[in-house]
């Protein structure tokens, strides 16, 4: 009973300790910094502070993988949603735009489409998505990018907020769906539309080069491990801060 009582009345000062060491030096564990779902999961929008500027990410599967990463690197500067689903294809960004912009008052959007415009799909592929570009057919063509991109941009400017277009990331050898360069030529298209638009251009797709292929999963996917998750997520960090609205 007694060698309980000690073993409790040590814990408990060595708690108290570690508490006063954080108080006293001003920090904290990785836990207290990011509570709440939206550091968890990229669907988890946070609640809308109406202190903080509003941050939105549209975009594929590569977006979300960095949506948490950004959301961190942006704690008390911005809440930072994302839309509540993949942003698939332009075309598909055209029919939900609007209820993906919903009702709040946007300081910062950061956007991209490209990776499945730029996929081949055959109905009876066996690979994942049906992505076959030997028999399938092209998502979209160039020239249907374009306008949906133009009409796309058209709907981001009446929202007034600061826009940025992140470029699409590299196709890699092997991708069973999509041919290596085609992101080159649709990144081209939207450059020009962006730079027409004083679009602020996130050059993600030079900036996965530099590491690439350490931070793809595998040969021949174009998804990215963790850690190529957050090497993006620190480039779009490093492109929407400046962007914020000063305090």
């Amino acid at each position: 009973m007694r060698t309980t009582f000690v073993r409790l009345l040590l814990l408990s000062l060595v708690t108290l300790f570690a508490q006063n060491a954080y108080s006293q030096e001003n920090l904290a564990s990785s836990n207290e910094l990011y509570t709440g779902k939206e550091f968890k999961k990229a669907f988890s929008n946070p609640k809308d502070n109406p202190n903080l500027p509003n941050v939105l990410l549209i975009g594929d599967s590569i977006s979300i993988g960095y949506t948490v990463h950004v959301r961190k690197l942006l704690k008390g500067k911005a809440d930072v949603f994302r839309i509540p689903t993949n942003g698939r294809y332009s075309s598909y960004g055209l029919e939900h735009i609007d209820d993906w912009l919903g009702t709040l008052n946007w300081d910062v959007i950061s956007f991209n489409w490209g990776l499945w415009d730029i996929c081949y799909r055959h109905p009876e592929s066996k690979n994942t998505g049906h992505r076959d570009k030997i028999n399938g057919s092209l998502t979209t063509t160039p020239t249907q990018y374009k306008q949906n991109m133009t009409q796309l941009i058209h709907r981001l400017k009446a929202t007034k907020a600061k826009l940025i277009w992140s470029a699409t990331t590299p196709v890699p050898e092997g991708e069973v769906g999509r041919k290596v360069g085609d992101e080159i030529i649709y990144n081209d298209i939207v450059k020009q539309l962006a730079m027409k638009n004083n679009i602020v251009i996130n050059d993600l797709h030079s900036h996965a080069l530099l590491k690439i292929p350490a931070i793809q999963k595998k040969q021949g996917d174009v998804h990215f491990t963790s850690a190529g998750y957050k090497y993006l997520a620190k480039q779009v960090f490093k492109v929407i801060a400046p962007l914020l609205p000063k305090p």
